[in-house]
């Protein structure tokens, strides 16, 4: 009598795992040069745009160009993650891996791991060319700005993560972007001070990460040390990028349907 023997799945999480699964993800992007310098140059690009649009008014830049300082970042690692996920998902290469004793939470680890370096780069390339190229002024650490510029990014990452598990195509993927980014876009208080937004509408942006990410960006443009409200802010943002990596590892799935 013969018998299948069904491959054994991992009972705990294992870093060398997750490590494994990163080296294999950057190995990957490093023959991609376009997802590479959409990654790395295109926040450079915007934020460099934004200066010289702002060319007559440098104040207008100092205002908002911290703020975008972690939503370009944020936006960039959510297309490039929920796209370079799905296309993992769709060409198999994720149920072989799922076959393996790998388990999802080593997985979407392993690939928080990997995109968060990349965002860690993305970040610091951004806030060097905004402080001492642009001469965006701040008030605080140029350190604490990059430091919430990678929180803002690893949040993306992990937005994308998630998202990918709802998708099942990369056109699908890019739709995901109106519903999850653009309505806090609008109600981060970018455009407008949330508390003058409609009492509906500041409600619902008080429970939106990027509002606390835009939040941050502000006390550092306005304060010199670190206050009680950025720390609330970043535990905010930081404690956001891990639930939805929570969701994102609950919610994976092996292929496309």
């Amino acid at each position: 009598m013969t018998s299948t023997a069904t491959p054994a799945r991992p009972t705990a999480f294992s870093a060398a795992r997750t490590l494994a699964t990163a080296a294999r993800v950057l190995r990957q992007l490093r023959h991609d040069p376009r997802t590479i310098a959409l990654l790395l140059l295109v926040p450079c690009v915007m934020t460099a745009l934004l200066r010289y649009v702002f060319d007559g008014s440098p104040r207008t830049f100092d205002a908002i160009g911290a703020s975008l300082l972690g939503i370009f970042p944020l936006i960039t690692m959510f297309l490039v993650t929920s796209i370079a996920t799905l296309r993992e998902r769709t060409s198999g290469t994720l149920e072989r891996l799922l076959a393996l004793p790998l388990g999802k939470a080593d997985l979407i680890a392993g690939y928080a791991l990997a995109f968060g370096a990349l965002a860690v780069v993305q970040s610091a390339l951004a806030t060097a060319l905004s402080v001492w190229l642009l001469g965006l002024d701040v008030t605080g650490s140029p350190w604490v700005l990059l430091l919430v510029a990678v929180l803002d990014a690893l949040l993306g990452t992990a937005l994308g993560l998630f998202v990918s598990a709802f998708a099942a195509s990369e056109f699908q993927a890019v739709q995901f972007m109106p519903a999850v980014i653009f309505p806090q876009l609008l109600l981060c208080g970018l455009f407008t001070p949330r508390e003058r937004m409609h009492p509906a509408l500041e409600a619902v942006s008080d429970v939106l990460p990027m509002s606390y990410a835009v939040d941050a960006m502000n006390e550092v443009l306005t304060r010199t040390g670190v206050t009680a409200t950025f720390v609330r802010d970043i535990g905010v943002v930081a404690g956001c990028a891990l639930l939805v990596l929570a969701l994102g590892a609950a919610t994976l799935r092996r292929r496309t349907t």
